[in-house]
């Protein structure tokens, strides 16, 4: 049994939503149905309208027979007509009837003898009547005294000169139709004809196509249920399983919790988990990094104040004004120390941070490098070290933050000039090799042993020379370097100087 990670809310879940996308086919599918009313109901008003004009039409023949005759013209025309004909005199008085010499030309079914199918195909045109805009009618019955009094059609055609029609429903809920004229007379009441026919075809129709859309219905409503179910298993729960991952990397379990990859998918989900594992993994070395930078941070800082204390404490025991004087050098360059550190350690701190919001702009490293160079002839560099730069024979052009490429450029330059040997040369390059700018710095020491080229570069990592001062350098100036070529989708790489006797460093960056 698994329960929802905390920050999880199942009421907002794409489940239902699915669902209720395929579900969308089925409400057409159901609309379709009530179409197929509305088409009944125009065949039916279409009939209607037929047997009106029948009636008039045969109201115009009969009018004037003898009344001898009218039985016969009624048998006629309710044969050819498929319906019954019934002619009522101006009394009201049934005097012809086609029934009686054609025989009965529909049914009136009794339901209780019909099939279970039936059954419900009566209760779905109950159904769908009622919410539908099919009009409430009546029940068909004959009357116990056939005349006119008994026909409210006949009725109003007999008064008012004009046909009039009337539905009513069989005990099997098919629709009667009766449609009644007058017949052409000088005054009234006049006499009538009537025609009645039911619309069993119509209905049978009607019903057939509604049950071949139910089934229909029914296969799209299975289908759409395995589609559901297959869509939830392929990308709800696969999606729940990523978002409990992330809740519980997010409370700070990242180190219990796998977020899984699913390998075998090659589509959107499986992309996304891969992102969000990397991602994971990523945030956990990031951590890790914090973990170990405040670790050497407190281990760095540490070490001055250690010596800063001692210095203080023996200070206020010594009356030698000459130790005096020893120990506040030793106190001078602790504080300076710390302060080169905590500089150094703020500067890489928010590095990330500052390059993440750097604009980057067509530049030309050259020049970048010209000018820093020109500003340590200037100020000069400890123990006579003198920089010089070669010109590249051609603009060379990269994209970047020139302030940050000037740093790095200036962290090089100084950590060339802390191994090179008084007087020694710090020699700046800048060429292009095909697509990529090469930035070089080389410098007369004693270069890098290549079991150490990597570590280098990590932060806090410090191999001084033996003559240079305890803590002049952090540790962090080749680490803050590699750091802002890498966000410049660069390369920094160290080799053996092959126009020194130390070591060269390589700014790789590619050429506009």
């Amino acid at each position: 049994m698994t329960t929802d990670a905390p920050g999880l809310d199942r009421r907002f879940s794409l489940a239902p939503r699915i669902l209720a996308v395929n579900v969308f086919a089925i409400l057409a599918l159901t609309g379709s149905i009530f179409y197929l009313d509305s088409f009944r109901e125009r065949l039916i008003d279409q009939r209607r309208a037929e047997m009106r004009m029948q009636a008039v039409l045969i109201g115009g023949f009969m009018a004037g027979a003898p009344p001898a005759r009218l039985p016969d013209l009624a048998a006629r025309y309710g044969r050819i007509g498929n319906l019954r004909l019934r002619v009522y005199d101006p009394g009201g008085t049934l005097v012809a009837d086609s029934w009686r010499a054609t025989g009965a030309t529909f049914e009136l079914r009794d339901p209780a003898g019909d099939p279970f199918r039936r059954d419900v195909a009566r209760f779905l045109d109950r159904a769908i009547e009622a919410v539908g805009s099919f009009p409430a009618i009546g029940d068909y019955a004959e009357p116990a005294v056939d005349n006119r009094a008994a026909w409210p059609e006949v009725v109003a055609a007999s008064a008012g000169a004009r046909a009039a029609d009337t539905m009513r429903a069989a005990p099997d809920r098919i629709v009667i139709i009766s449609a009644a004229a007058p017949l052409p007379a000088a005054a009234a009441p006049f006499a009538a004809v009537q025609l009645t026919r039911d619309t069993r075809d119509i209905t049978t129709l009607v019903r057939v196509e509604r049950a071949a859309v139910f089934y229909v219905f029914l296969l799209v409503l299975a289908a759409s249920l395995l589609l559901s179910t297959y869509l939830a298993s392929t990308i709800v729960r696969p999606l729940r399983r990523l978002a409990e991952a992330a809740v519980r990397v997010r409370l700070g379990r990242a180190r219990e919790v796998t977020v899984p990859r699913f390998n075998q998918r090659r589509d959107e989900i499986g992309q996304l988990a891969r992102a969000l594992s990397d991602m994971t993994l990523t945030l956990r070395d990031r951590i890790d990094a914090t973990e170990a930078f405040a670790a050497d941070v407190a281990h760095e800082i540490k070490n001055p104040l250690a010596s800063l204390s001692s210095a203080v404490d023996t200070f206020a025991r010594v009356d030698d004004p000459g130790l005096q004087a020893q120990l506040l050098d030793v106190i001078r360059a602790d504080v300076g120390r710390i302060d080169r550190l905590i500089t150094d350690i703020a500067d890489a701190s928010r590095l990330d941070a500052e390059l993440s919001r750097s604009r980057f702009e067509a530049l030309e490293i050259g020049r970048v490098a010209a000018d820093l160079v020109a500003g340590y002839a200037t100020a000069g560099l400890p123990r006579g070290v003198t920089v010089a730069f070669t010109q590249p024979p051609a603009p060379v052009r990269v994209w970047g933050d020139a302030g940050r490429l000037a740093q790095v450029a200036r962290n090089l330059i100084d950590n060339a000039a802390s191994f090179a040997p008084p007087g020694g040369v710090v020699r700046v390059g800048v060429t292009r090799d095909r697509d990529a700018a090469l930035l070089t710095v080389d410098d007369d020491g004693r270069g890098v042993p290549p079991d150490n080229r990597d570590d280098i570069f990590r932060r806090f990592y410090s191999e001084r020379p033996a003559d240079e001062d305890f803590g002049r350098h952090s540790g962090l100036g080749l680490a803050i370097a590699r750091t802002i070529v890498e966000a410049h989708d660069g390369t920094i790489t160290v080799t053996d100087s092959p126009v020194a006797a130390g070591a060269r460093f390589t700014v790789t960056l590619a050429a506009l």
